[in-house]
């Protein structure tokens, strides 16, 4: 579960020539695409189908949710490795990647029902769609997954692209503010409820209310926030060390913590 309060830049900025809202992989994906004020809607109209064909292409082959997806195929048995589309291989790999990276505290291997590169595959798809709006006549885009956020460029001279980080324990409000960096993800049982399983218990569990991540890559990002948030602060200290990742989380009893170089610009007050 990821839950990540765009804050980026207003809406109703001069440089905002697009923003787009997809029902897709069972959520709400929102693009924004910031721009100078000759270039208009049509233009950019080309670059938004291609990153929307992306999602929808993402969702029929790894949705679980529909029977008849490569993937639901794979994980009843139906279909071997051999058979599967390519981009599924792919995926794998870099699940097993992630799980090298987090400790084994991401293992899609290790779910009830099967293999399960979900907590990937989002953040990992909304990157290929930010990937097609790359070559438009633009300065800066966002593209927000129910939270995984990846992103480029700018959203007006002089400005970065900011987000705020809802509070787990009160998610009606900001815990904290900082400047988007490529792409963050956010994970926490805040919405969903329970529903992270420790891989190496098999048990339900969270040992801090929330974590985010950020880095260049959202589908690892993606990955290590899910690891963050089931195996606790000790993992920010391997987070610290990756290259060009940072970290951020917060405690059932509202302590903050984060890594060295994390891009914070405000702390909220809590009680």
């Amino acid at each position: 579960m990821n839950n990540v309060d765009a804050l980026n830049h207003p809406l109703e900025s001069s440089d905002l020539i697009l923003h787009h809202a997809e029902d897709v992989m069972g959520t709400v994906v929102t693009i924004d695409v910031y721009g100078p004020p000759t270039v208009n809607r049509e233009l950019i109209t080309p670059y938004l189908s291609s990153a929307l064909a992306s999602l929808h292409h993402a969702d029929s082959v790894f949705s679980l949710w529909k029977a008849d997806s490569p993937m639901s195929r794979y994980q009843r048995g139906e279909l071997d490795i051999a058979n599967l589309p390519e981009v599924i291989g792919e995926v794998l790999e870099a699940c097993e990647a992630a799980r090298e990276l987090s400790r084994g505290w991401f293992d899609p291997w290790a779910l009830p029902g099967g293999t399960d590169p979900t907590g990937y595959v989002k953040g990992w798809a909304a990157q290929r769609a930010l990937h097609h709006l790359l070559g438009a006549p633009v300065h800066g885009a966002i593209v927000n997954a129910a939270g995984d956020i990846a992103s480029f460029g700018y959203p007006s001279e002089n400005e970065k692209f900011h987000v705020g980080i809802t509070n787990p324990l009160v998610p009606s409000e900001l815990t904290a503010i900082v400047a988007l960096d490529g792409c963050i993800a956010t994970s926490g049982s805040y919405e969903r409820g329970q529903h992270l399983r420790d891989p190496h218990s098999g048990d339900f569990c969270t040992r801090v209310a929330s974590a985010s991540v950020m880095g260049p890559d959202l589908g690892l990002a993606d990955a290590l926030a899910t690891a963050l948030v089931v195996a606790g602060n000790d993992l920010l200290k391997v987070i610290d060390e990756l290259p060009e990742f940072e970290a951020f989380t917060v405690s059932f009893d509202q302590q903050r913590k984060w890594t060295t170089a994390f891009p914070l610009i405000s702390l909220a007050a809590h009680d």
